[in-house]
């Protein structure tokens, strides 16, 4: 009888597929269903939000950043009002860095509870995404309070916050904190001692800390691989270093891991969010008190020409930037998220660049995917947690 024999196959997985989260394209070369080959191809999604950023003042960038990776647009606002901020020279109210901890780290919650509902559904199991997309609501709500938008609120600035926090923030961000534990451990109730999901998910896609080293990989998916890297912890901002939380760290590297870290993240997001909203009094500075970038308030606009006339300067024509370069990381859901900006003394960017962990990510799906098995494209995928707005910018 002749031996049989299979012939590789190369397969299309995208840019049109449910499970590639967004416009992502994965060339396959299969043997029967074992993966031999994973090459992934981006630039579906490309929107050109870093160049047009320089055909804007340096206010304006804010709703441009936070449309790139667009399940964190608070931490992508941050890394650049951040940057700006440093060429500046200005520093922060203690005030105004409490909030701007708390709302990046609701914003970690948020995306967080989006990935585990998708990624869990992308598996098969569709009640959590119920679950989760429940409580996620509840923090748009918290957007919604604040500025008036729930995915994109432009609530950070250059110079602090938008306007000071509005009435009944206090309390709907406490009842989202008093929800969200036995939230978590429902879901967990749900998965973690599933049969079926743990087959899906134990020494699948199994990344080792060399290789999350090697491919420069960062956030979850770096520390579900046993690198202890938090640019929260190595490289404070905002006053991280005076807060008390914990970064979870895994070992294997499979997907159970990068599963198992991220919640474990989500617990302490609560912490934080906890910490920061006790240090937050109701009314105070939500800006820093330099005129050349904070707009004066309303009641002097009304009352004194100067006011009026620095009110007309700022929004007309922008404020200059020293001449300059800076780099400032922080860590947003999917690991650092560094901004750079360049001045030339104007009051438009030279170049704005972010450095994206999805894009880093992506490059690190292959090495995931390779000599398992089709199906386990899909859950590679998944725990890799990539945006594509994030990717093509």
């Amino acid at each position: 009888m002749p031996e049989l024999r299979t012939e590789v196959l190369t397969v299309n997985m995208g840019p049109q597929h449910p499970s590639t989260h967004g416009v992502l394209r994965l060339v396959l070369e299969l043997d029967g269903e074992t993966v031999l080959s994973v090459m992934p191809t981006i630039g579906y999604l490309h929107t050109g939000i870093e160049k047009t950023a320089e055909q804007k003042k340096w206010q304006q960038v804010v709703p441009l950043v936070e449309r790139m990776d667009y399940l964190s647009s608070h931490s992508n606002s941050l890394g650049y009002a951040l940057a700006v901020e440093k060429l500046l020279g200005l520093e922060m109210p203690d005030r105004v860095a409490w909030i701007r901890v708390l709302l990046v780290e609701l914003q970690r919650l948020n995306n967080h509870l989006v990935w585990l509902g998708t990624h869990v559904m992308d598996l098969g199991a569709t009640t959590v995404m119920l679950y989760t997309f429940n409580e996620r609501e509840l923090i748009l709500n918290v957007n919604e309070l604040i500025a008036g938008f729930r995915m994109f609120p432009s609530y950070m600035r250059v110079g602090g916050l938008r306007e000071d926090l509005p009435d009944g923030f206090h309390e709907a961000v406490a009842h989202i904190l008093d929800r969200l534990p036995g939230k978590i451990h429902e879901c967990e109730d749900l998965l973690t001692r599933n049969k079926i999901f743990l087959k899906r998910t134990r020494g699948v896609g199994i990344l080792s800390r060399e290789d999350a080293l090697g491919l420069g990989l960062v956030g979850p998916i770096a520390r579900a691989s046993g690198v202890p890297y938090d640019v929260r912890k190595a490289f404070p901002y905002c006053g991280y270093e005076t807060f008390d939380f914990d970064v979870p760290i895994g070992s294997t590297g499979d997907v159970f891991d990068r599963y198992a870290v991220r919640v474990e993240e989500m617990r302490q997001s609560v912490r934080i969010c906890r910490q920061a909203l006790e240090r937050i009094t109701p009314k105070g500075a939500h800006a820093a008190g330099d005129p050349r970038v904070v707009p004066p308030s309303k009641d002097k606009v009304y009352t004194e020409m100067e006011a009026l006339i620095q009110h007309f300067l700022i929004y007309s024509q922008g404020f200059s930037v020293p001449a300059g370069e800076a780099y400032v990381p922080v860590e947003g859901p999917r690991g650092e998220h560094g901004c750079h900006v360049v001045s030339d003394g104007g009051n438009r960017p030279v170049r704005v660049k972010m450095r994206s962990p999805s894009l880093l990510a992506c490059q690190a799906i292959g090495k995931m995917a390779v000599g398992g098995l089709i199906a386990d494209v899909v859950a590679v995928i998944g725990s890799a947690d990539v945006i594509m707005g994030d990717v093509d910018r």
